[in-house]
């Protein structure tokens, strides 16, 4: 729980507290404005107060004392609430709920449990009570108290509920604090305590709903020009509800406080109170600062929903403020700082945010340390990484300007006697020296959940976060180049792209380091640079800088070389007629070609009269050609950096049927739609010869194929180079089965003569191709 605590650590006083006995209250104080953004705080913002109302409502204590309610209500609307009570220094022994109603509708919510553990208040403070709870727009309230037997219920029971206003803040810019105000003092005799009035019964509930004219009203007080400059905020009409001034306080000494001391690390964007709208005539008390620096940060949570939007952030932080001040008599909101579920950063107890300002946040410890809470009930979800980021850079930033170790321990002095929740058996008294985390939840120094068991599992991951240095950082690829092996190439320009677990908001630079030297620096959440290489071999990697910016990460180098040398093409280009089925428009070819480079050969790629991509040691490739056409293939050799060679061939293939063949011995001519040109040459006579003469560099024989096919003798330029067999399992048409090719484009004789085979001496040609 969120469990503030004595500004002094142990001290507690007493004010006197205006009410009305027996009936609802109303107490008008100035809440925060409607903007959200996460604005720097180095940047001036139009900003200014919404008036905000506080309602309380006394519970019924059982005859019994053991138990107390708030029967069901209409009340004016409002959005957060808490159970308080009279003795700032009693505590609650018992369950306190609440449930209530969606303003404008009769839907009652699931009955909600406050929690009770918040302990001592600041000092000076007049009520104590639980944790407030924001339930969003409501106008119905109920209440109940189931106390235990072993202890008393405190005395003044009551439910104090605070409509936060709506609406954009004013172009008026609050004072970063006010040293004194004046304000109009309600008559005391209208005003009893409520405390001491008796328990309303079921029969009140009509009256307990304040009208006008049963309600009190404080007028707001506009406050001066901030000290600080306010974040960026709209800039509009405050709404008709607030006040007219009563008075204008002074504005404080710039030079009020002790200096800022520089930090570390870099400043995160923050919303200052004027972001939010405080009233700086609320809480009219100049700041105080701690007088030995921070030496730790403590971890909060709010606990309250869960289920708000960020732009509600600072409507709840308005009701906080108001349950601190006006509720419970504190002089300030309790917090240092305040981080929403979106992971805006808000200023919250006013003295400067780059200063020690003295909190009410960590009871028996804030005279040694600042709070930092988070909107939301972190027993119940796990904090968000845009949480855990904006929490580590703030404490990165506050700690750094004492410089302190997120990751390292300290000791602090207790100012008051305690005992630890999440490390049940360590206990202390008044001034003993404690050992803590330098970045600790509130429950490791005082028996408070706060601030959740999720988000108290997360705090090794806020203090890595918070002092680096950064993680999981890899150089990705570098591109614009190729890479073979370990090595890449490019001709100069290249893409160096990185990634890092890390949280891009808590990382200061990326470097790229080329042989060791900077040659291009981006930003935190940049993941890729371009650089220029000079000829030759680099060590090339990233660095990272952590917002500590005391650490540094590296990646591991990669090898790059840049070279302009192109790559060769050591064989040419060449074709060749192939085996395979012959058509008139798809003749089966094939181009060969060798390419080699220097560096390293990335590939060969054929551009026309198709495209195709063969890796660098592919040297041939079987494709197909139209007949009859003259056909260029070009090819591109490419290197690894990127370089480029070109080379082509010229090659047309030509059919010869075999009716223009020189013929001897006996043929027969066959017709069918499967030879080409719808007819062939078929044979049984041994020696029977066909006889092609042509000018080109290759040659095919094209025959018909079946599982009585003969063998033919083939006779190149009257010389027999080979005996094929035509036999095939299956029948075949146009079958391309013998090739023949030279380096050079010349005239030749190709003869084909039948050998006669025993059994099957049958031989069909269907003529020959040629490439020319």
């Amino acid at each position: 729980m969120r469990s503030l605590r004595s500004r002094r650590g142990w001290g507690i006083g007493a004010v006197v507290a205006a009410g009305v006995s027996g009936v609802l209250i109303v107490q008008s104080v100035s809440g925060g404005g409607g903007a959200n953004n996460a604005a720097d705080d180095s940047k001036p913002a139009a900003s200014g107060p919404i008036a905000t109302e506080e309602y309380a409502a006394a519970l019924k204590v059982a005859a019994d004392g053991d138990s107390a309610t708030l029967a069901k209500r209409d009340t004016k609307p409002f959005s957060m609430l808490g159970v308080t009570w009279a003795d700032p220094s009693a505590t609650m022994a018992g369950k306190v709920e609440v449930r209530t109603r969606a303003a404008g509708t009769e839907n009652w919510t699931s009955w909600l449990e406050l929690g009770t553990d918040s302990g001592p208040g600041e000092e000076g403070a007049t009520r104590a009570g639980t944790e407030p709870a924001w339930v969003g727009a409501s106008d119905g309230v109920e209440v109940r108290v189931d106390g235990k037997a072993s202890a008393e219920l405190p005395k003044g029971l009551r439910v104090d509920m605070i409509d936060p206003g709506t609406g954009s803040v004013s172009d008026l810019e609050p004072a970063g604090y006010v040293a004194a105000a004046s304000t109009e003092s309600p008559d005391p005799s209208l005003t009893p305590d409520v405390s001491e009035s008796p328990s309303p019964t079921p029969s009140d509930s009509a009256s307990a709903s304040a009208s006008p004219s049963e309600s009190l009203s404080v007028p707001p007080t506009v406050p001066p020009t901030e000290s600080a400059s306010p974040s960026s905020a709209p800039v509009t009409t405050p709404p008709a509800t607030t006040s007219a001034p009563a008075t204008t306080p002074p504005a404080p000494s710039p030079s009020t406080g002790p200096t800022a001391p520089p930090s570390t690390a870099a400043k995160p964007p923050i919303v200052l109170r004027a972001g939010w709208g405080a009233d700086e005539t609320m809480s009219p008390e100049a700041p105080e600062y701690l007088t030995g620096g921070i030496k730790a940060v403590v971890v909060h949570h709010t606990a309250e929903t869960n289920d708000y939007t960020c732009d509600q952030s600072p409507a709840i932080i308005r009701g906080i403020y108001a349950y601190h001040v006006k509720t419970n008599g504190w002089k300030d909101i309790g917090y240092n700082f305040l981080v929403d579920k979106c992971g805006t950063i808000f200023e919250g107890r006013k003295g400067g945010v780059d200063k020690p300002v003295f909190g009410a946040h960590a009871y028996g410890f804030n005279s040694q340390t600042t709070g930092i809470s988070v909107l939301g009930n972190y027993n119940l979800v796990a904090p968000p990484t845009a949480v855990l980021t904006s929490v580590a850079r703030l404490a990165a930033w506050k700690l750094g300007q004492y410089g302190v170790s997120p990751t390292g321990t300290t000791t602090l002095t207790a100012g008051a006697a305690g005992s630890s929740y999440y490390e049940p058996k360590r206990t202390w008294s008044t001034g003993a020296q404690l050992s803590f985390p330098t970045i600790h939840g509130h429950g490791n120094g005082y028996a408070t959940e706060c601030p959740g068991s999720q988000l108290y599992n997360a705090l090794p991951t806020i203090r890595s976060y918070a002092a680096g240095p950064v993680t999981g950082l890899t150089l990705k690829s570098v591109t614009g180049a190729g890479t073979s092996g370990t090595r890449t190439y490019t001709k100069s320009a290249i893409t160096v792209s990185w990634s890092a677990t890390t949280p891009a908001a808590l990382i200061t630079k990326y470097e790229v380091l080329v042989d060791g030297k900077v040659a291009a620096t981006t930003a935190g959440t940049a993941t890729s640079a371009k650089v220029n290489l000079a000829l030759g071999t680099h060590a090339v990697l990233v660095r990272a800088t952590h917002i500590s910016g005391k650490t540094t990460t590296t990646t591991a180098p990669a090898t790059v070389v840049a070279e302009t040398t192109p790559p060769a093409f050591t064989t040419a280009p060449n074709l060749s007629l192939a085996a395979g089925t012959v058509n008139t428009t798809a003749v089966p070819v094939t181009l060969k070609w060798k390419a080699t480079d220097s560096a390293a050969l990335k590939e060969v790629r054929l551009t026309a009269p198709v495209a195709k991509t063969y890796g660098p040691t592919v040297t041939s490739a079987n494709l197909t050609s139209k007949s009859g056409a003259a056909t260029t293939w070009s090819m591109t050799a490419y290197d690894q950096a990127g370089n480029t060679k070109a080379a082509s061939v010229v090659g047309t293939p030509m059919i010869l049927q075999e009716s223009s063949a020189t013929r001897t011995g006996s043929w027969t001519t066959k017709s069918s739609t499967s030879y080409l040109g719808g007819k062939s040459y078929s044979s049984i006579t041994k020696n029977a010869a066909l006889t092609w003469t042509f000018t080109g560099r290759s040659a095919a024989l094209v025959v018909s194929r079946a599982s009585t096919s003969g063998q033919v003798n083939v006779y190149v330029d009257n010389v027999k180079v080979a005996t094929v067999d035509l036999k095939s399992a299956t029948t075949k048409y146009r079958d391309a089965i013998w090739t023949k090719s030279w380096s050079a484009s010349a005239k030749h004789t190709v003869k084909m003569v039948v050998v006669g085979t025993s059994g099957r001496p049958a031989v069909t040609t269907d003529g020959l191709v040629y490439l020319k």
